[in-house]
């Protein structure tokens, strides 16, 4: 992993892709997809996956042009966050999807589970080898949760959620060791539905969890998130389900604050972990300036010491404007640049 400074910068994960990747009218104009959404994509197939690799490009180089720290590929080759990994699997029927409900309580084709969830082939590991030869920055990886997944499917095979939660863990188990063998100096578990369903997420998601990083070595992060800004416009003022990660074998947890404002008081259980701190609101297009990002960042201060802060976005940047997103990036390091001054640089 490169050296990093006090208050690296990054994003969750996506980044905004361009308009003549996916059509983006479409994308924002429905929930997240679960199961493959191809009729996004405006390139012929045969075309795509050369289109996506550039447009990856494009991101990894705006991401660094904006003076970020730890990069990701943006996920540009995801129609969502989950279901380029989640449709990847065997044991899931994608071409005649059930139906569950979305954090938000709509319907929402899915994949149906018939049969045991098993990874035939490392999924992300393409991905994270071409990041990591076309930049030199620390890089980060992001794969979708056991217990997310599990939410966003049908499930016809297992006695219950939380046995199809399990074996979706030793997937996102296996994947993450790949991703780290492959060159990833971090790999985040995105889990949205720990915050949408707390109660399942207390009896058997944790558990899950906790699976899915056994005997993992690397740096992990864990996401937590109210939903995208573009769809989920109202927010909580705090989380259901973010104390019960202190116990977490996780190194780093994923955080938002400025969309909702949050009560920072939420950090006192989190201590011992690195708290990626989103300070970037995603649902105004709108530039914040560095003072106002710095701002943010300061409240945590009294909560965790800067050396447990890594600045981020809120999550969702996929659906801004690429001008507003590289805007918006080049606040967070110019608020970064702000602090280092202040506190001295104590790298």
């Amino acid at each position: 992993m490169a050296s990093l400074p006090l208050l690296p910068t990054s994003l969750v994960g996506s980044y905004a892709q361009p308009e003549w990747l996916i059509d983006r009218s479409k994308l924002a104009g429905r929930f997240p997809p679960r199961v493959r959404a191809k009729e996004l994509w405006r390139i012929p197939p045969e075309f795509l996956a050369q289109a996506q690799d550039d447009a990856t490009l494009l991101a990894i180089r705006a991401q660094e042009e904006a003076g970020l720290d730890i990069l990701t590929d943006g996920e540009i080759r995801r129609e969502s966050y989950s279901n380029h990994f989640a449709t990847a699997l065997e044991g899931v029927d994608i071409d005649n999807p059930g139906t569950a409900l979305d954090r938000s309580g709509h319907p929402n084709p899915v994949p149906r589970i018939v049969g045991p969830i098993h990874r035939p082939h490392p999924v992300e590991v393409d991905d994270v080898r071409f990041l990591r030869a076309h930049t030199d920055r620390t890089i980060k990886m992001t794969v979708p949760g056991p217990f997310t997944m599990s939410q966003q499917a049908q499930n016809e095979y297992y006695p219950d959620a939380e046995a199809a939660a399990m074996d979706y863990a030793k997937a996102v188990n296996a994947e993450i060791a790949d991703l780290f063998a492959a060159g990833a100096d971090i790999v985040q578990i995105d889990e949205p539905y720990m915050q949408a369903r707390p109660e399942a997420a207390r009896a058997y998601g944790l558990a899950a969890l906790n699976a899915a990083l056994e005997g993992i070595t690397g740096t992990t992060a864990v996401h937590i998130c109210f939903g995208y800004a573009a769809i989920i416009h109202e927010r909580p003022e705090g989380y259901s389900f973010l104390p019960e990660l202190a116990g977490c074998p996780v190194d780093q947890i994923s955080i938002e604050t400025a969309q909702s404002g949050l009560d920072l008081g939420v950090l006192a259980d989190l201590t011992d972990k690195t708290i990626i701190l989103g300070v970037i609101d995603l649902s105004d297009h709108s530039v914040e300036s560095a003072e106002l990002v710095a701002d943010r960042v300061r409240r945590a201060f009294d909560r965790i010491p800067p050396e447990q802060i890594v600045i981020a976005t809120d999550c969702g940047m996929k659906y801004l404007p690429r001008e507003s997103a590289e805007g918006k990036m080049r606040a967070m390091s110019g608020a970064a640049r702000l602090l280092r001054t202040e506190l001295g640089d104590r790298t």
